[in-house]
């Protein structure tokens, strides 16, 4: 690996953070990319990476941070000089980074062997939203099916509260409360039930354990408080096991239609990480389910995925019978903000 691809791998990252409104995680990978790294075992495997080490391939930079913020949340008194709130000096941060790479190099390899993996529960307002309007529009439990599920914390997207500028929708006892910037219609407010969930990833993440709890926390941003909080209080609230597996393959036994049910599957930032022949067999799936599908069992299939675009992620709802595609507006990746559009 060159040093001109390290560089630009970490001002990538550098960039992305700052947009996402993470100024110290900005500061950090920029002085990964511009600063002399310290001789040792982290330097040498991080400069010696085979293959795309950006964020659109193995998300070296991620990793490493999540490496160092995890030693932050567990005390590590080097880094808690200077990760926020302390506001260390470029200088003085990288120094403490420096020494870190050298003394906590078994730990920070150890979280190098394993792609970033979060759960960001603010996305679960979205899927509030879309509770709402399928409780309105079909009167129905529903039952849901998330596919690359992580930890399972927007699972249980219905235990949690969702405030738009004073209205509040959602559960109505919730274990926390959502409150992302609002533009356009407000959703219904017809009540939500859930009659059964279920959720399925390749490698998910058990928020009971305490070392799996530790990463879900760690690939947030230090100086992102409000996170870590809503991602705790979702972790002792996490009670639906995610299964192991592929996620199409695990779709395909779930298919069958539930008279008095409607049918919720979902991905949040997951689907465009499946292979392409996955992609093309879970649509082919999942409409031909919808083929068949009635006013007293529908089924819904729901995105928000990048799709390209400018800003955010592309909000996108197809509705059985009748294939219908609505285009339900965008939102930030991490649940910021959400435009929503009507459906009149």
């Amino acid at each position: 690996m060159t040093p001109v691809a390290i560089k630009d791998a970490f001002t990538y990252q550098s960039g992305a953070c700052t947009s996402l409104g993470s100024p110290f995680m900005g500061r950090l990978m920029q002085l990964c990319a511009q600063m002399p790294w310290p001789e040792g075992a982290v330097t040498d495997r991080i400069f010696a990476w085979q293959g795309d080490i950006s964020p659109r391939g193995q998300s070296v930079p991620l990793r490493l941070a999540g490496a160092l913020h995890a030693l932050h949340l567990n005390g590590n008194a080097v880094l808690g000089a200077v990760y926020p709130p302390q506001d260390a000096s470029d200088t003085v941060l990288w120094d403490a980074v420096s020494a870190t790479l050298i003394t906590e190099e078994r730990h920070i390899n150890a979280w190098l062997d394993n792609a970033p993996q979060t759960n960001e529960v603010r996305r679960s307002a979205v899927l509030i939203a879309v509770g709402h309007l399928l409780s309105a529009r079909f009167g129905l439990p529903i039952r849901t099916s998330e596919l690359g599920a992580s930890g399972g914390l927007n699972i249980h997207w219905d235990s949690y509260g969702l405030d738009l500028n004073g209205a509040e929708f959602g559960n109505p006892a919730p274990v926390l409360t959502l409150r992302p910037q609002w533009s356009g219609p407000l959703p219904p407010q017809t009540p939500i039930e859930v009659a059964s969930r279920g959720g399925v990833d390749l490698h998910p993440l058990i928020p009971a354990n305490p070392d799996h709890a530790l990463r879900l926390q760690a690939y947030l941003w230090p100086d992102q408080p409000e996170r870590l909080t809503l991602t705790r209080a979702a972790i002792t609230a996490a009670k639906t096991p995610v299964t192991k597996g592929d996620a199409i393959d695990w779709l395909a036994d779930r298919l069958a239609l539930q008279t008095g049910q409607v049918h919720l599957i979902y991905s949040t930032v997951a689907w465009q990480y499946f292979p392409a022949e996955k992609q093309a067999m879970g649509a082919k799936l999942i409409a031909a389910a919808g083929a068949v599908a009635t006013k007293d069992s529908p089924l819904a299939w729901f995105g928000m995925e990048n799709d390209g675009g400018e800003r955010g992620a592309a909000l996108t709802l197809r509705l059985w019978p009748g294939d219908h595609t609505i285009n339900l507006g965008r939102a930030d990746f991490h649940g910021r903000w959400i435009e929503w559009r009507s459906i009149a």
